[in-house]
């Protein structure tokens, strides 16, 4: 935990709403088993895809908070067979022989030039809203995702589409921080503030090394993230993550802790002190509420199978809080009885709903990770980047009609996938105008 005495004046942006920006999920969305300390990414190894039917759960999920009442945008896929990092790897010809030369040399190497990741936006940057900021503009700083070598490839092409997604004098878009210190973006961030365009508490959540599992984020990463965003150190805390998270597969915070407005939702084990943590968000947020789930209520393995925690917290239009949750969160017993009793009750989280994303779910990622949360005026925002009921239909079709419908384990080395994909992005290009 850190802080300063001199906290800045609070400052509200008139405007600003939060937005979350889903990543639609790609045409090589495959189980190659990539993410080591993802135990569902690592247990479903060699599963048949359906890259179809994982693209419209997620579009159907970005229809569903539209539903709700709240602003959804999304990020494009990134170009997938990634050729270019495969001829920095010494690889040469055309893309097609690219591909083949590098999938019959190494195929490990190849599958991880195929991952569909990018879909999971938690990961594409960290965001500190306006209010937050000493010039009072939306800071985000692109992950490196260092730590594995399939996300790794990422941070360009996502720099270059948040750049121009958020192109307006209003946002400040920063290039990722050194390889060294590890970074996976909002996964591991929270804010905190009794109303989105208000100023709030940021939380950053950093593990340590030498676990079961590799520490995801770095604190020397987070920390100069909050140096880059011009965070008031008075209001902005460095919390480790639990050990026993991590080994558990807890692999971000966001797989075990969720925050919006003045609540923060977490297992009692999510945090090395949370007790530290209640007393900060006491001090700094006095309205702030812990909604703490104990584990004789939900174990810490069943919090990690079912995604309670990674599901999106959200204020309706009404002022209410709602989780949006994946089934299998329903499915699990000891969740769904939680879930059950919590809404009952008096607490600031009204309601619960239920989305289909067992595509994603299988490689290790729930709703919480498929969106990236942007807090701004949407009238700054690259308005093709932005979703509504026509849109999605006319995405629901392209994708219908473009995207594989299965990729098996064998199916990454065949070359009419490559073509499929390629051709599949272009036209998603050409349908949105880019």
């Amino acid at each position: 935990m850190s802080h300063s005495p001199t906290p800045r004046p609070s400052r509200k942006r008139e405007g600003s709403v939060e937005i979350n920006f889903d990543g639609l999920i790609g045409p090589t969305h495959n189980y190659a088993a990539l993410s080591f300390g993802n135990l569902a990414s690592q247990s479903n190894a060699g599963v048949t895809s359906r890259p179809r039917d994982a693209a419209l759960q997620g579009l159907a999920k970005m229809r569903f908070a539209m539903s709700l009442g709240l602003t959804q945008g999304f990020l494009l896929p990134l170009d997938r067979p990634n050729t270019a990092w495969l001829r920095e790897m010494g690889f040469a010809g055309s893309d097609a022989d690219v591909c083949a030369a590098a999938h019959a040399a190494d195929p490990r190497l190849f599958a991880q030039a195929c991952s569909a990741s990018s879909m999971w936006t938690a990961n594409a940057g960290t965001v500190s809203p306006a209010a937050d900021t000493g010039d009072g503009r939306t800071h985000i700083s692109v992950a490196n995702l260092s730590r594995m070598t399939h996300r790794s490839l990422e941070q360009r092409e996502t720099e270059a589409q948040l750049r121009l997604a958020f192109a307006h004098p209003a946002f400040a878009v920063h290039a990722a921080v050194p390889a060294t210190f590890g970074d996976e973006g909002a996964a591991n961030h929270m804010r905190l503030t009794a109303q989105h365009g208000e100023a709030g508490v940021e939380v950053f959540v950093y593990g340590e090394e030498g676990g079961k599992f590799p520490a995801r984020q770095n604190r020397r990463a987070s920390e100069a993230v909050a140096r880059r965003h011009g965070l008031d150190p008075a209001r902005t805390l460095f919390v480790a993550q639990s050990q026993t998270a991590i080994d558990a597969g807890a692999f971000h915070n966001d797989v075990v802790a969720v925050a919006n407005e003045n609540v923060l939702f977490a297992h009692e084990q999510a945090f090395a002190d949370r007790d530290a943590l209640k007393a900060d968000l006491a001090r700094l947020l006095p309205q702030a509420v812990v909604v703490e789930v104990p584990a004789s209520a939900v174990s810490l393995s069943d919090a990690i199978r079912s995604y309670l925690f990674n599901s999106q917290l959200v204020t309706v239009p009404d002022g209410t809080m709602a989780l949006i949750l994946p089934m299998e969160a329903h499915d699990c017993a000891p969740v769904k009885a939680y879930l059950d009793a919590l809404v009952a009750g008096n607490g600031p989280i009204r309601a619960v709903h239920y989305v289909q994303v067992r595509e994603s779910m299988r490689n290790g990622g729930g709703p919480a990770c498929l969106r990236l949360r942007v807090v701004a005026d949407p009238a700054t925002i690259d308005p093709r980047f932005l979703l509504d009921a026509a849109r999605a239909d006319r995405l629901e079709a392209l994708i219908t009609a473009h995207w594989p419908e299965a990729i098996g384990p064998d199916d990454l080395g065949n070359p009419d996938l490559w073509a499929q994909a390629w051709a599949a992005r272009r036209a998603l290009l050409a349908e949105l105008g880019f």
